[in-house]
């Protein structure tokens, strides 16, 4: 399997992704025809780029192949829970433990600070080594919110193999884009083409 290094988008946004950065997060790992594989999160700098293009990271993060790999251990794990959810099956707890560890990782309060000429003062930090963190937790709740919310009922796979991405079905609807849609047609018409005639 070849893997791709790129930041251009190889298909457009599957459907939904606009509305959960959960279901962008988890497609930003493409298998295409022909054993092809493009990895959005395969290198530091494709990482930092899809981070500061989601408004996760400012473009100069500085992204670390630590964080890298810390992000896409993260989105095999939101994959996992996509998968249980669209199958009805349990979630498997590592799966759950990791989105939970995200969800933790993020204050939430503004923390107390002192200054030597103003004294105390309350602020959120965001110092360069909590980007990751920030990200980790932003991505973890978008996901708890994608499937514990009124769309879940929706997501499922695309339907055309091997595209591996996932979507919010719309009526019918099974595939993550026209060009997956053109492909399982065409499959199911090769299909019927050489079925052997009963006879």
């Amino acid at each position: 399997m070849s893997r791709t290094p790129t930041a251009e988008p190889v298909l457009p946004p599957a459907p939904g992704a606009e509305d959960y950065l959960a279901l962008d997060f988890v497609n930003s790992a493409i298998a295409l025809p022909g054993g092809q594989f493009i990895d959005l999160l395969g290198t530091p700098e494709t990482t930092n780029h899809w981070l500061a293009e989601r408004g996760l990271a400012p473009a100069d993060a500085g992204v670390q192949e630590m964080c890298a790999t810390q992000l896409r251990s993260l989105r095999e794990h939101v994959r996992a829970l996509f998968a249980a959810r669209v199958a009805g099956l349990p979630a498997l707890p590592a799966a759950l433990s990791a989105v939970n560890d995200a969800l933790s990782k993020a204050p939430t309060a503004a923390l107390l600070h002192w200054d030597e000429k103003n004294g105390p003062y309350r602020a959120t930090p965001c110092p360069t080594n909590e980007i990751l963190d920030r990200a980790l937790a932003t991505l973890a709740a978008n996901t708890a919110d994608l499937l514990t919310g009124p769309d879940a009922e929706r997501l499922t796979d695309c339907g055309s193999t091997p595209c591996n991405r996932y979507l919010l079905r719309h009526g019918r609807r099974h595939w993550c884009s026209v060009r997956c849609g053109d492909r399982a047609r065409a499959a199911r018409a090769y299909a019927r083409r050489t079925q052997p005639k009963p006879g």
